[in-house]
């Protein structure tokens, strides 16, 4: 009979007869119940109340029933420290049984019961059990050391404890050396700066021995140890190699990988014109093959970690690309990476071979398959040179099998294709066109416009082409949208003539229409480049491009040496340093490969290291560029040298009906591109059309962007609504009742008329909310001091908190409320004003609100327009403050002020908002951001309700 049957019972109130059997006095039966304890705890029901009876079985020779018992001590000793003490005596006896299994089970539950309280109790026993007579005790109480220094480090330090585990790693069993040096560099690893593991060539040779005769998880642990050492010199690193190197042919995947870890890092030391630099390249592979005829999951990692040694020894693997073709069987995460190291092997010799395989692969049906493997084809014509022909005709048959997806990755690495080889494959282009129709994906949209602008001169109908993406301006993607911006002004710059319309076109739809920063900025710069000095701009938009190259893709050197010296462990599957991952106190350690004695590459001075550790913080709240107001703080706000006096600004014109180019257009086209001082001339001083902030001298730099000193205000005051019936008379026998909210000083009141229109007195007045999104409720009772009589009319304000139960309601800002008094109770509901919930303390550092903003997803930005608002920017901004709606930036940019404001809600939810007020324009623009975006229709009724009243 199996133990199963323990886990089917479902009766119920079964401690009680429990506790009788575990007080039995028969031996079986004890043992029985000790086992339905242990069921019950498995399953998750609570049986700590049996935690004496449990104990008192402790007192056996049976080896199984004393195993049950600490192992429910190991669960419960937690949650019963103080019941745990009682077990202590059992231990210390224990560790003196003659029976080395129970000695060492004693020492091994020790470690995993994690109460402070009796940790000192237990330091002579496993005092004791690190010097016993038997290994498998010792390697037991190795471990413990670790585990008892998580819990108290000071006491494991105060009893000399890591002394005795250094000794171990002198121990004549190779499983305690084993286990010695894996708790040692658990250890260390939580005190980076301790240098337990002080490897010395003595202890380097005790590892080596003791490798070949212990388990396959303490070779690993000796192996991990090992890839830590730096070898004195090239013979030593040889010597050491010689010896790991018989492990590569073992069975277990995780010791091949430690292995290869510690070939790899002590190869940099080997000169490479020795001998058996080359012979060890050789004994690379074939275990690295191996690991590839292992069941998928294990491929992966094997095929991730192989990445990262292509990546640094390409030569390991060159002769193997066969083995890295795809299977029809294989998973696509498989197929995937296999894909990624054919390319990284591709080379001269075998590239006609991987080009007939990937061409292959692009018939598949797996679609992300395939598009990756088109890009592949693009990625080999760029890697090597004499294929590029042959790739560039794989990919023009591919984009004549007219598969949709096909044809767009085909287009997006002909792009790249023409990046790396000017001038040589440009007669495709035609071919490219005929499929113009077919893109629907951004990234192959943005391709195809890229390839019409650089190569206008060569395409009749370019502007016809790029005129048709323009139509749809609105409903790109940003990607494309910034694309098309660079290839019309391209374009413009190549055929002046032809497409002036064009080019102001789109400039102001990047201009004035969008709100992506980006497309703003790329825009301004385009009009003021094109504006001030044609020469300049030809020399900047039509510049030479670098060449590409290959490398694009690879790791970064020095994470590369980072990433080869955590082969086998998590971070060569992520492809990330363990800081990236992990969590926690535990110090990690950047590691590095060790250079050899002639390179100089990871020889760093203590002043480069401490420089490179400042470096890798990031700043703590400036976003970084491509960020709304990281691109406001990177804009140069000094104006041209030869700008003049400011021009009158043109009170009440739209930016739509502005000349963008000014006065600069006439002149770009009236002269060659060649520059005559003539034209220089005309473009000198700014148009009158262009925008005042543009030709006026602006205050560069943070402190004047956010100088509030000037121009904004003191505030005017909190906004109140004026109050509306809640409640009419005829619904509620009489009793009319109108009202408002205010925020004053601080406090949120409810200021209510109570009306009697009814013949009789009322009194007995009381007053209760029902739950609501923002927790408020009465601060107090009700005060109508008075009997209310017939046709009387009394104020009466009552204080509100947000301390109340919250549920969300519809509309967020909506509130039911119920009146009582001696007639009836009454129900209404009302909607109170956020701006009442917004705080006096919600002005945020000028820092704390750029970091915020970008940290806030795009996808939570609101955009709201306020029309028929006739304040300026400053009068808004009082108005706004006195409602707490603070300003924290004002910025003007093409006649229009920006305005950056916080306001933080009594739930502590910040939200931040950009208003743009234009000069003679009612209709202002409010965008709020906010990670809670609920909220931002009640905010911006409340900005509509504070700027129009």
């Amino acid at each position: 009979m199996t133990d199963s049957k323990y886990f089917t019972t479902t009766k119920k109130g079964e401690i009680f007869e429990l506790k009788a059997e575990l007080n039995s006095d028969k031996k079986e039966k004890k043992k029985e119940a000790v086992k339905k304890v242990i069921a019950s705890m498995t399953v998750g029901k609570d049986v700590s109340a049996l935690f004496p009876d449990v104990v008192n079985c402790m007192q056996t020779d049976n080896l199984e029933l004393k195993k049950l018992v600490y192992l429910y001590l190991m669960n419960y000793a937690k949650s019963q420290p103080d019941m745990a003490i009682m077990a202590v005596n059992t231990f210390v006896k224990d560790c003196e049984d003659p029976n080395p299994l129970i000695r060492a089970l004693a020492v091994r539950t020790m470690g995993c019961i994690r109460v402070d309280k009796i940790t000192e109790y237990l330091c002579e026993p496993l005092r004791k059990c690190l010097k016993d007579e038997d290994p498998y005790v010792r390697k037991t109480a190795a471990v413990c050391v670790a585990k008892l220094h998580d819990i108290n480090a000071q006491l494991v330090e105060d009893q000399g404890f890591l002394d005795t585990l250094k000794d171990l790693i002198s121990d004549s069993n190779p499983m305690v050396v084993a286990n010695a040096v894996a708790a040692l560099s658990e250890i260390a690893e939580s005190h980076p700066n301790s240098n337990l593991l002080d490897l010395n060539p003595q202890t380097i040779n005790k590892l080596l021995t003791a490798l070949n005769e212990c388990t396959e998880w303490g070779q690993i642990f000796i192996l991990d140890c090992l890839a830590n050492y730096t070898p004195r010199d090239d013979r030593e690193s040889q010597s050491i190699c010689e010896r790991v190197t018989p492990r590569l042919s073992h069975a277990n995947s995780a010791v091949v990988l430690s292995a290869v870890k510690v070939l790899m890092k002590f190869m940099e030391m080997l000169p490479k014109d020795l001998d058996y630099y080359g012979t060890l390249l050789k004994k690379l592979a074939p275990p690295l093959v191996t690991l590839l005829s292992a069941e998928p999951e294990l491929q992966y990692v094997a095929l991730r970690n192989i990445n990262l040694i292509v990546q640094r020894r390409p030569e390991i693997l060159k002769h193997e690309m066969k083995v890295f073709f795809v299977k029809y069987n294989d998973p696509i995460y498989v197929k995937l990476e296999k894909l990624d190291i054919m390319i990284r092997l591709a080379s001269q010799a075998n590239i006609a071979q991987v080009l007939a395989e990937l061409k292959e692969y692009a018939t598949e049906v797996d679609v992300d398959f395939v598009r990756k493997a088109v890009r592949a084809i693009g990625r080999c014509a760029i890697k090597v040179e004499q294929s590029a022909e042959r790739c560039v005709s794989t990919l023009l048959d591919l984009i004549q099998t007219k598969v949709n997806y096909v044809v767009q990755e085909a287009i997006v690495v002909i792009k790249d294709i023409f990046r790396k080889y000017p001038n040589k494959y440009e007669s495709v282009i035609g071919t490219l066109c005929e499929n113009l129709d077919s893109l629907d994906e951004p990234e192959a949209r943005a391709a195809m416009i890229w390839i019409v602008g650089e190569y206008a001169e060569r395409i009749d109908n370019a502007d016809e082409l790029l005129e048709s993406f323009l139509e749809g301006f609105h409903d790109e993607s940003t990607q494309v949208q910034l694309q098309l911006l660079t290839a019309i002004v391209k374009l413009f710059l190549k055929k002046p003539t032809e497409t002036q319309e064009l080019v102001q076109q789109v400039l102001s739809l990047a201009t004035q229409d969008s709100d992506n920063p980006d497309l703003r900025d790329r825009g301004y710069i385009y009009w003021r480049l094109l504006s001030t000095d044609p020469v300049a701009a030809k020399e900047v938009v039509l510049a030479e491009k670098p060449l590409i190259s290959e490398e694009t893709d690879l790791i970064e050197p020095t994470l590369l040496e980072e990433l080869i010296c955590h082969i086998g462990t998590l971070a060569s599957v992520y492809h990330k340093p363990p800081s990236a991952f992990v969590e926690g106190s535990r110090g990690v350690q950047h590691k590095r490969l060790a250079g050899s004695a002639g390179s100089g590459e990871s020889v760093e001075s203590p002043d480069a290291g401490s420089a490179a550790g400042a470096s890798e913080a990031p700043p703590a709240v400036i976003p970084s560029q491509g960020d709304l107001l990281g691109d406001l703080l990177n804009l140069d706000l000094t104006p041209p040298t030869t700008a003049g006096p400011p021009p009158p600004p043109s009170s009440g014109m739209q930016m739509g009906a502005m000349d963008l180019l000014g006065g600069g257009l006439d002149s770009l086209l009236g002269g060659d591109l060649g520059g005559s001082p003539a034209m220089g001339a005309g473009f000198a001083a700014p148009p009158a059309a262009m925008p005042a902030s543009f030709s006026a001298p602006v205050s560069s730099g943070l402190d004047d962007l956010f100088d509030l000193g000037g121009g904004v205000g003191m505030p005017m005051g909190a906004y109140s609504p004026p109050k509306t019936v809640w409640l009419p008379a005829m619904k509620a026998k009489g009793l009319e009742i109108s009202g408002t909210f205010a925020r004053r000083a601080g406090v949120i009141q409810m200021e209510m008329t109570l009306t009697n229109k009814a013949m009789s007195v009322m009194t007995d007045f009381a007053i209760q909310f029902n739950r609501n999104s923002f927790g408020l409720a009465p601060a107090g009772p009700l005060q109508v001091l008075s009997p209310l009589s017939p046709n009387q009319s009394i104020e009466v304000t009552l204080p509100l908190n947000t301390v109340g139960p919250v549920m969300k309601m519809d509309p967020l800002n909506n509130l039911q409320v119920a009146v009582k008094n001696n007639i009836d109770v009454f129900y209404f509901s009302c909607q109170y004003p956020i701006s009442m919930l917004f705080v006096e303390d919600g002005k945020m550092e000028r820092q704390v609100f750029l970091a915020t903003w970008k940290d806030i997803p795009n996808d939570n930005e609101s955009q709201f327009q306020i029309k028929d608002c006739h304040l300026s920017s400053d009068a808004s901004s009082s108005k706004l403050q006195g409602s707490n709606i603070f300003t924290i930036a004002k910025r003007t940019v093409e006649g229009q002020d920006m305005l950056y404001q916080s306001m933080k809600l009594t739930n502590g939810i910040w939200l931040l908002a950009e208003l743009r007020v234009q000069t003679g324009n009612p209709n202002y623009t409010v965008c709020l951001k906010c990670r809670a975006p609920e909220v931002s229709q009640c905010v911006f009724q409340s900005y509509e309700a504070v700027l129009k009243n």
